[in-house]
């Protein structure tokens, strides 16, 4: 299975979905398409952790490092904005429509061509416009992200440059999404490990010539490789000329702005946790917020690999909610919250563990000292605290916004945990340093967590909060555990390439021991959970 699909119905199944014959065949090109996309998703983070070695290797923690990662904040934003979340929520049902309305007659205008020349050219037009203006205010958003920088001229700088991807991330966003609703999943997967390649290549060539500016040349050039991979892909998805009678709808007619604007809105206040972030480490010393950068991406792995438990379960969520099935619905996500729980508090166990081991294996060289090891592998510990709270999250969205009605809640709880972050930045910044900044993001996303799950019940799936707590109390004591054993074991090994080898051979074994003991099926049956490729998506 190749991943594609045609725009015609699939044996088995009709306009309106699979039928019951069909199924099968269906959960088996999802779980395929999922596997493909899940495998070039892991391809494209271990080039991540390459292009920030590299980075690491050649400016170390220092005032070029922060200029590139103040600059950086752009297309972190613009990636959540208009290539995941926020764009695909927007325009997958717009194309999904477009397919229904396709009647074959050549006569008439294609409707996923009218859609295209409806909405490509003017949201072409907006980002070119919004990506000058960024251009132009780089100077007043760098001071804004960190009004502590001595000498802003480098992140203005690389600000400028980087500011190209509000509109190449765009037109990315776009094609993904019309691939998506074709059944096209590989192509969009593949797009940061193009982005990625662009960064390294052009920072390895340029950066003696350039210093860091090489690195936000390459996030320039590496957006633009981005669309040349989804380009032929999307070019054989629109029809050529056909008929000229057609019924173009606008755009708010077909995406459904009153339902998207809370998705927009939580999306934005979930990615400001990093603005907020950067803002207090501003008034750090020079490197505190290239230690933030470094200690999060790393931490923030676990999380990755658990979301994609709820990335390939949530169709059957939104199935579930369509066809009124909602005791179907509480069932998969309270088991979904688990699994992934689950899954993350083990990746939590890992980086309590091993910290200082991975940070000195992944980046001490070069310009990257020991004294930066130290402080990134102490801000990496405290993190990983927050890390069940992130996968709670990024859970929990999905059925409030599954719903198909707008639903502000989760906005309100993502807000009530942002101000919990600000707060708590504010006291613990001075005393504590970047250690204090990640303290008050796990305490700030766990608060937003605790809120959306105890939201949840009566306002989208009728989960049970207590059933859910009690389901990862059990993995939670095993990673405690396993974090302990963990550490012990890298310490005491020789090296820090075997005492990481160690850490993570002892701490996966400590997590199924303490589970087993603590008789928690979660950890216990994992394995065959994954196995099984979650049982109501077949």
């Amino acid at each position: 299975m190749s991943g594609t699909t045609t725009t015609e119905p699939a044996p088995g199944t009709t306009a309106a979905g699979p039928s019951a014959a069909g199924r099968p065949r269906q959960g088996s090109f999802l779980a395929r398409a999922a596997g493909g996309a899940a495998g070039l998703t892991v391809v494209a983070a271990l080039l991540g952790l390459v292009r920030d070695q590299a980075v690491a290797r050649l400016f170390g923690a220092s005032h070029a490092s922060d200029a590139f990662l103040i600059a950086w904040t752009v297309p972190e934003m613009a990636a959540t904005l208009l290539i995941e979340d926020g764009m695909a929520l927007l325009l997958v049902p717009a194309f999904s429509l477009a397919l229904t309305r396709r009647t074959g007659d050549v006569r008439t205008l294609d409707p996923v061509r009218a859609l295209v020349a409806d909405t490509l050219p003017r949201l072409s037009a907006a980002l070119a416009c919004a990506g000058g203006l960024l251009v132009w205010a780089a100077p007043w958003v760098v001071g804004v992200l960190a009004p502590g920088l001595e000498d802003p001229r480098l992140a203005v700088d690389c600000t400028r440059l980087t500011a190209v991807t509000v509109l190449t991330f765009g037109i990315t966003g776009y094609f993904s999404a019309a691939l998506r609703a074709h059944g096209r999943f590989l192509a969009p997967a593949g797009v940061y490990i193009a982005y990625n390649i662009g960064i390294i290549g052009v920072t390895l060539a340029l950066h003696s010539v350039w210093g860091v500016r090489a690195a936000a040349a390459g996030v320039a050039v590496g957006s633009v490789l981005m669309i040349l991979t989804l380009l032929p892909a999307f070019v054989r998805l629109v029809p050529g000329r056909g008929g000229s009678r057609a019924v173009r709808e606008r755009g708010p007619a077909l995406l459904g702005a009153t339902v998207l604007a809370p998705v927009i809105l939580f999306v934005l206040t979930r990615q400001s946790q990093v603005l907020v972030e950067r803002f207090l480490a501003s008034s750090l010393p020079e490197g505190a917020i290239s230690h933030l950068n470094y200690a999060q991406k790393v931490a923030q792995l676990p999380m990755v690999l658990s979301m994609m438990i709820c990335t390939v379960t949530f169709p059957v969520v939104a199935r579930a909610m369509a066809a009124g099935d909602r005791e179907g619905a509480r069932r998969r996500v309270e088991r979904d919250l688990a699994l992934a729980g689950t899954v993350v508090l083990l990746g939590t166990a890992a980086v309590l563990g091993c910290a200082p081991r991975i940070v000195e294996v992944l980046f001490q060289r070069g310009a990257f000292d020991a004294a930066d090891t130290a402080a990134t592998a102490g801000a990496m510990r405290v993190y990983a605290l927050g890390l069940l709270g992130h996968t709670l999250v990024g859970a929990l969205c999905r059925p409030y916004f599954s719903a198909g009605r707008p639903t502000w809640y989760p906005l309100g709880a993502m807000a009530a945990g942002l101000l919990v972050t600000a707060a708590a930045g504010l006291l613990l910044t001075g005393p504590f340093g970047v250690n204090g900044i990640a303290a008050a993001n796990a305490v700030g996303i766990s608060t937003s967590a605790l809120l959306m799950l105890l939201g949840l019940g009566t306002r989208a799936v009728a989960v049970r909060p207590a059933a859910v707590v009690l389901s990862l109390a059990r993995p939670a004591a095993a990673a405690a555990v396993a974090a302990a054993a963990g550490r012990l074991a890298a310490e005491q090994a020789p090296g820090p390439v075997t005492g990481l080898a160690a850490g993570c051979l002892v701490v996966p074994l400590a997590f199924l021991l303490t589970g087993l003991a603590l008789r928690a099926p979660e950890a216990v049956h994992l394995l065959a959970l994954v196995r099984r490729r979650f049982p109501h998506g077949r």
